[in-house]
Order: structure tokens, then sequence, then C-alpha cells
């Protein structure tokens, strides 16, 4: 085999088990076929095989086991503890498609026990909005938000079933302060039918405020199942102070 052929071919079958993963058709826990049969199947040399597989591990796309195979890793999102993080490019970081759906939104008063979640007068409207987000062709984070109308009145006429609540606001509405709080919890049975996850499932829960001069913009509470999201926090120690 020329060394273009090889080349071409170990592109070939790295597109082709790519494509696979990232679209979903193979999803996490997938046991990739085994070395003699790729080979066979790209009439290839078994070194070609592993040289794709090896890429792939690097990349982490997959996971090597001695004597069990190769299978489709369950891919982990990392956010920054203190930052406001766009959901879609969390995805798109692992490699996956992303997709949004919107479950259900609705303008109402804010009732008595949004307080805690957002600080609006009682007769203020709000507008509630749960969706979900999918990376490949599994749930990866259920959204449920609260967005003052007071201090973000154009919300109200936004289709968003076309565009997810939180890459408009981070695109049209400047905040002063976020405030976010982290907790692990169960899944409700109404979670983890959104997340298709079994009722009880522990997940990783984000809930954070936003305000501008004007006052409280948004509460959001971001749901992922525990397997599939890590927080990092990076941070250097505090400079020492000069001497007087």
């Amino acid at each position: 085999m020329t060394a273009v052929k090889e080349a071409t071919l170990h592109q070939r079958i790295l597109s082709d088990i790519e494509g696979s993963i990232v679209s979903g058709d193979w999803p996490p826990g997938h046991r990739i076929p085994f070395e003699v049969d790729l080979a066979e199947h790209y009439d290839c040399s078994r070194m070609t095989v592993n040289k794709v597989l090896t890429q792939l591990a690097k990349a982490g796309l997959i996971e090597r086991r001695k004597r069990s195979g190769s299978f489709v890793t369950q891919p982990q999102a990392q956010s920054a503890v203190l930052e406001i993080h766009d959901i879609k490019a969390e995805v798109l970081s692992l490699n996956l498609t992303y997709s949004y759906g919107l479950i259900r939104c609705s303008k109402r008063k804010r009732r008595a026990d949004d307080l805690r979640r957002l600080e609006v007068p009682t007769a203020a409207s709000v507008l509630e909005i749960v969706c979900i987000h999918h990376a490949g062709r599994k749930p990866f984070c259920l959204e449920q938000r609260l967005i003052s109308l007071a201090a973000v009145p154009e919300a109200a006429e936004v289709d968003f079933s076309r565009v997810a609540p939180g890459q408009w606001l981070i695109n049209q509405v400047p905040w002063s302060t976020a405030e976010h709080m982290i907790r692990a919890m169960p899944a409700s049975a109404d979670d983890a039918e959104a997340l298709e996850i079994a009722s009880g499932t522990a997940c990783l829960v984000i809930e954070r405020r936003t305000w501008s001069g004007a006052g409280p913009i948004t509460h959001v509470r971001l749901i992922y199942p525990g397997d599939r999201h890590a927080l990092v926090a990076r941070f250097a120690p505090e400079q020492s102070r000069p001497s007087n």
C-alpha cells in the first residue's frame, strides 16, 4: 500500500467513525467494530485501523479496553464556575451536534413561590421558559428560566422556539452582576422524563441570577445529568500587599 493511499484510507476511516459518534448513531457505550473487522471492511492493514483508533482515543471520543475492544466514551462538558457560558458552545466543544427544543413558554404574573428566584414586585409580569438542549441524540441540559419583563420587555416578542433564551439574552441584554449557586440533587419525575434518565438520578444543578442597573433580569436553573458535566474553577494566589 502506497503512503498516499494509506493516508487517504486513514482519513476516510477516521471521518466515518467520527461521523457515527458525532451524529449520535454510535451513542456512548457503543462498541466500535474490532480492528480485524474494520481492516476487512476497508480492505486495509490492521496497522492503519490501529492508528485511527489511537487518534480517536487521544481525542477522547473512544476508550480502548484491553481484551474488550474500543467503546464510545461518555463526553463530559466542563464549564467555568464564574462564567456565563453558552450551552451550544459547550456541546460543540465536545465534537457533538447541538440541537434545542422549547418545551413551554408563557407570560404570567409573578407568583409568591417565584420570589426566591426573581425578586420583582408581586404584580410584575415574567416570562417562564422551559427548554431542552441536546448533544447528539441525547438530552444534555434542561433549562428552566424566568425573565423579568419589566427589565427586558422585548423578550415577550421573541420566538423562543427558534432561539435559546440564554443565547438571546447574552447577545441582547447587558448585565452588571451575576450570582451562581451550585448543588447536587436527584432528578424529579418531570425533570427525569425531559432528560431521559431514571427518576432520582443524581444531577448537577446550576442556578444563576443576573442583574442590571434597572434591577433583576433573569433567573435560570440548568439541570445536567451528573455524569455529563463538570465545573472548573481556575484561580491564582492572592498577591501579597506591598508593605507601608
